[in-house]
């Protein structure tokens, strides 16, 4: 390469530093500079924008760069170049890939530097106090800097006098004190003495709540006036509002919140044309099935042979939990018999020679299902249960509760817990009947809206304080299914797809969906 040639590049490279607030030293340069060169010119931009992503996550002690943190970038780098396999290889583990919950990646946002950051300490299961009391500032940060880029909630550069939103600019609490007028607030629901229930942010949480609508530890926005009595009365009370996708992908970008890696731009066309063609991939969801009833294993015998006959198998069968009809407890004690009984399973899919070979089967743990604890995230089921049954399918996953799926480009979330009953217990007021009178629909706005699959209180669903970052919903993957014990629903809500399974042992009811076209097929025996 001529020295012209290596002198652009050079300048390319400083200059891209310059725009992100970094400047290099010349021995750093000569690193990227002999890395870039083994690419073909028109991969230069590229690969120079690869390099410094994977450098932002470096945890950098200064805006210089040095030597040091670029030679183990490159390293890795050209470890995972020798790693790649052939394109037919890249195509079949690039279509599906699961997650387990345990390993999505923390992210923590900046409130100074208004940027989000990986997270790279220790996350002990049993966490400090500190870490229950980080668990709600980092839900309440994560709502809040989404809410900054609302145009109805932004600060105008300019007083309009036609303006209908220059008043809902939000106000921290403890800058109410004194103040008249209708103010917006954004807060977290709490409890801080017996019945009396309060709007808490960041700054200050002197004010009860006159009217509610939404659980204990929800976050709210709230429009109102400061009363005389040192009152703030709720006039009107909803959820932050939703971000698009796209938008949250372009502010976050260079992030990977869901945890599947990052791809080029390259890698994410190619896959997306891959989607496209991929009309036939059907998954099969079902929840609730009890291997230890005698009907349950008979109707899904009935499903087995039916899929078995179909001209194109599904390309993957989802079984959520539970999987016994009474809780797994410390009054359980069979557990040698539910081994024997996903050894039965295990034989029974194994007798469906075109599923067994076809088809992928995921496993994932229901609440009442053997584990370590109730709380959430659950790790997948205990190999001691499994183990007969992987003798039959040896290429069986077995997955978190939540658990995470990559399908192309699709990213769906799968959660199984029966959500509907706990949040109309735990609700604060019966959900409002003007918008809908579907208490499904109503689930599906809570938790998109809050960003969260199971915004209730910890005294009502335990949470791993230190992993509750792996229940979010941000940014709003394509899909979420959600396994409940209530009626089977589909909802499609500002373009997302959610639905819920129903339960498979009591109703005989099950879900084909097709994530290519986003097709939700309820289905019943």
């Amino acid at each position: 390469m001529s020295t012209s040639t290596e002198k652009k590049i050079q300048t390319k490279i400083q200059k891209k530093c310059s725009y992100r607030g970094y400047r290099i030293k010349l021995d750093a340069l000569n690193e990227i500079l002999s890395f870039v060169t083994r690419f073909p010119d028109p991969d230069e931009d590229e690969v120079i924008e690869i390099v410094l992503d994977q450098l932002e996550h470096e945890s950098l002690k200064s805006t210089i760069i040095d030597k040091e943190p670029v030679h183990r970038v490159l390293s890795r780098l050209l470890e995972a170049e020798a790693a790649v396999p052939d394109d037919s290889d890249c195509a079949a583990a690039s279509a599906l890939r699961v997650l387990d919950a345990f390993l999505v990646p923390k992210y923590k946002y900046d409130s100074i530097r208004k940027q989000f950051y990986e997270y790279t300490g220790s996350l002990p299961i049993h966490g400090e106090a500190s870490a229950k009391a980080a668990l709600y500032r980092d839900r309440f940060l994560l709502l809040s800097q989404r809410l900054s880029r609302d145009p109805n909630f932004s600060k105008p550069a300019f007083e309009s006098k036609v303006s209908h939103f220059g008043s809902c600019e939000i106000s921290p609490i403890q800058s109410l004190v004194g103040r008249t007028g209708i103010r917006w607030v954004m807060g977290v629901i709490s409890q801080l003495e017996d019945g009396h229930f309060y709007l808490e942010d960041l700054t200050a949480s002197p004010y009860k709540i006159t009217t509610g609508f939404f659980s204990e530890n929800t976050i709210v926005v709230a429009e109102g006036e400061m009363l005389v009595e040192g009152i703030f009365q709720v006039l009107t009370c909803g959820f932050p509002p939703l971000e698009d996708r796209d938008k949250s992908l372009k502010i976050l970008e260079g992030h990977d919140f869901f945890g599947c890696g990052h791809f080029t731009k390259e890698e994410t066309i190619r896959l997306a044309d891959m989607e496209k063609n991929a009309v036939n991939d059907m998954f099969v969801i079902l929840s609730d099935i009890w291997l230890d009833n005698e009907e349950a294993l008979e109707k899904l015998g009935t499903v087995l042979d039916g899929f078995e006959s179909v001209e194109v198998v599904p390309s993957l069968f989802v079984f959520m939990g539970n999987f016994s009809s009474r809780p797994c407890n410390l009054s359980f004690h069979s557990y040698s018999n539910l081994r024997m009984q996903f050894g039965k399973l295990g034989e029974m899919i194994a007798a469906h020679p075109r599923l067994k070979e076809q088809s992928k089967f995921l496993f994932i743990p229901g609440p009442n299902d053997a584990g370590p604890s109730t709380v959430l995230p659950r790790c997948a089921l205990p190999k001691y249960l499994t183990e007969e049954l992987q003798k039959h399918i040896p290429n069986a996953l077995f997955s978190s509760n939540p658990c995470r799926i990559k399908f192309y480009n699709q990213e769906i979330v799968f959660f199984r817990q029966d959500m509907l009953y706990r949040m109309r217990r735990s609700c604060l007021m019966p959900p409002s009947k003007e918008e809908t009178d579907d208490d499904f629909q109503h689930l599906v706005a809570t938790i998109t809206h809050q960003s969260h699959l199971c915004p209730l209180p910890l005294t009502v669903q335990p949470i791993i304080w230190n992993y509750d970052h792996c229940l979010y919903l941000y940014p709003t993957p394509h899909t979420i299914v959600l396994g409940d014990r209530s009626p089977q629903k589909a909802f499609k809500y500002t373009g997302i797809t959610c639905f819920n399974t129903g339960s498979f042992s009591n109703d005989s009811t099950f879900v084909a969906y097709r994530p290519c076209l986003q097709e939700v097929e309820l289905s019943a025996l």
